[in-house]
């Protein structure tokens, strides 16, 4: 089978986007994303499901306001964890759902350790 690219110059791209439709991202989809992207962040403690970082998202696409609760790894510095995941949270919801965050406000919830190795006796 051979897929046919698309080009900017092609008649589809030429459609105004008010004659494109519109598209609504539910409030679920964008409290997975920020949690999501909370998670992934190099600062975070999540270890498969535990640790886990929770999002709730309130207001329009155009000014969100973002609640995170996340752990973090001690001892690294939580200031500026906190302002990577922030950063990293805008910037996806921005990128995947066009939405612009307002606010971002962050509880850290626990200061994880770093798993010891196991001892051999």
């Amino acid at each position: 089978m051979t897929a046919v690219a698309t080009k900017p110059e092609d008649p589809v791209f030429s459609v105004e986007a008010e004659q494109r439709g519109s598209l609504e991202v539910q409030p679920a989809v964008l409290r997975k994303i920020a949690a999501h992207a909370a998670d992934v962040d190099p600062g975070s403690a999540r270890s498969g499901r535990k640790h886990a970082a929770s999002a709730e998202v309130s207001g329009p696409d155009d000014a969100l306001r973002v609640r995170l609760t996340v752990a973090v790894r001690y001892p690294d510095p939580v200031r500026d964890t906190v302002a990577s995941m922030r950063e990293r949270v805008s910037a996806e919801l921005q990128r995947i759902a066009g939405c612009r965050v307002r606010s971002i406000d962050v509880t850290v919830s626990a200061l994880v350790p770093p798993a010891e190795p196991p001892r051999v006796e």
